[in-house]
């Protein structure tokens, strides 16, 4: 399987269940240090030692080199997550047509192409699951986030069109839309104040963990899945 964004946050989590259940994981990240790091804290215990690839996105013929490698090293890729991202806030006026692109190819235009490079891949073995990353952000209508929470909002259209056309392939294509998730980069943001009034807002006490995130993945990623497709699967602790 192969994850985007996997050397920190919510990709770290994601990577550390998926090796803790025994799964052979690569992942890309343009975090080269935290990525190391990551490896070299669960490659002890693991089955499979994750495999990190340092990757910039953006850059697609660098990014379908990757897929290609992991394809040839693990015989194919069945399980493709697509998390990577960058939320990082910008008003209206900040927003050039350079910076339009630029956050469209982070946060948008890497899933579609990631999904065409493992499809036939995933065909010829019979079938394959499909998890992309949406955001609570654009469902709330949260401030200073407009190209983000655009290209978020892409992902669950992208997510119901690739679930009817490689459906019949047994790919399934499923959207995974966390809350407000505690990693060291989402609490730049947030004060304790802040925080709590987070919590105030979701249905359940309690601050969404990576690992609450991951349990759901790893439900979309399993065989007992196997109906689940052109969806949006919230973690969110019932924010609203």
């Amino acid at each position: 399987m192969l994850i985007t964004g996997g050397g920190s946050g919510i990709g770290a989590g994601l990577v550390e269940a998926f090796v803790a259940q025994g799964a052979r994981v690569a992942f890309v990240d343009i975090a080269g240090e935290a990525s190391e790091e990551l490896v070299e804290r669960l490659t002890p215990s693991a089955r499979y030692a994750p495999e990190f690839n340092l990757c910039n996105l953006v850059d697609l013929d660098a990014f379908k080199a990757v897929i290609a490698d992991v394809e040839k090293t693990f015989g194919g890729i069945d399980v493709l997550v697509n998390n990577a991202g960058n939320d990082d806030r910008h008003s209206i006026d900040e927003v050039t047509p350079e910076y339009w692109e630029e956050r469209l190819a982070v946060n948008l235009r890497h899933h579609f192409f990631a999904i065409q490079a493992v499809a036939p891949s995933m065909k010829r073995a019979g079938g394959g699951a499909v998890v992309n990353f949406g955001s609570i952000s654009w469902h709330l209508g949260l401030p200073e986030l407009i190209v983000y929470q655009t290209a978020k909002a892409a992902i669950e259209g992208l997510t119901r069109a690739l679930a009817r056309d490689l459906g019949r392939d047994n790919i399934r294509v499923n959207t995974v839309v966390p809350g407000n998730v505690q990693t060291p980069r989402q609490m730049k943001w947030y004060t304790p104040e802040g925080e709590a009034e987070i919590v105030s807002e979701q249905c359940l006490d309690g601050r969404i963990q990576p690992s609450d995130v991951a349990a759901m993945v790893l439900f979309l990623a399993s065989e007992d899945a196997r109906m689940c497709t052109g969806h949006d699967y919230f973690v969110d602790a019932g924010w609203r």
